[in-house]
């Protein structure tokens, strides 16, 4: 299995305009199989009470040179930072999820069957490997390393369909603002 790539298109300042990008790729996409992942980055206790109570099953761990996670049975209060991950999670947890981890970083990634045909670039369907859309709540990037006010969103492609990207962008009225990058999984 091979990483997607991912590309910029939206920076703002707006979650809820981020969101409504969002929903635009996604009334382009092949949604069969949509599922959405959910990550992380939260250091503050009232955050992270908020999330688990959403979300009991995530699974996490400790940042850094901490030792706790999920599967050790440990109480996560306790190991501040952490990283939390819930996978193949449903749309209807997106909103909550967002307004429960507050100013932490955090990514939403929707993950479905396919882009559409994009004839102006001379490239069919669009598979799975290279079908997502990601939101970076308070983060400029995909790995949550760079903090920040704002949220961009990120269009997600097989390298080889680069230029499938700015496709997608142009039927959202948008344009690409960044490079493409290897996304993390």
């Amino acid at each position: 299995m091979s990483n997607s790539y991912a590309q910029p298109i939206l920076r703002t300042a707006d979650l809820s305009e981020g969101l409504r990008v969002v929903e635009r790729l996604l009334g382009i996409a092949d949604l069969r199989d949509l599922e959405v992942d959910l990550d992380a980055r939260i250091s503050s206790p009232h955050f992270l009470s908020r999330v688990l109570a959403l979300l009991p099953d995530a699974d996490w761990w400790a940042e850094g040179e901490g030792d706790g996670a999920s599967d050790m049975g440990v109480d996560p209060m306790a190991h501040l930072p952490i990283w939390l991950r819930r996978w193949a999670g449903t749309p209807e947890t997106v909103e909550p999820f967002l307004k429960a981890v507050g100013d932490s970083p955090a990514t939403v990634r929707w993950d479905f069957n396919a882009w559409p045909e994009a004839p102006e670039v001379d490239l069919g369907v669009g598979g799975t490997r290279g079908a997502f859309v990601t939101l970076c709540a308070h983060a400029r990037d995909l790995d949550l390393e760079e903090p920040a006010a704002d949220h961009t969103v990120f269009i997600h492609v097989k390298q080889v369909e680069a230029e499938r990207a700015p496709w997608l962008a142009a039927q959202v009225g948008l344009r690409v603002i960044g490079d493409l990058v290897m996304a993390p999984h």
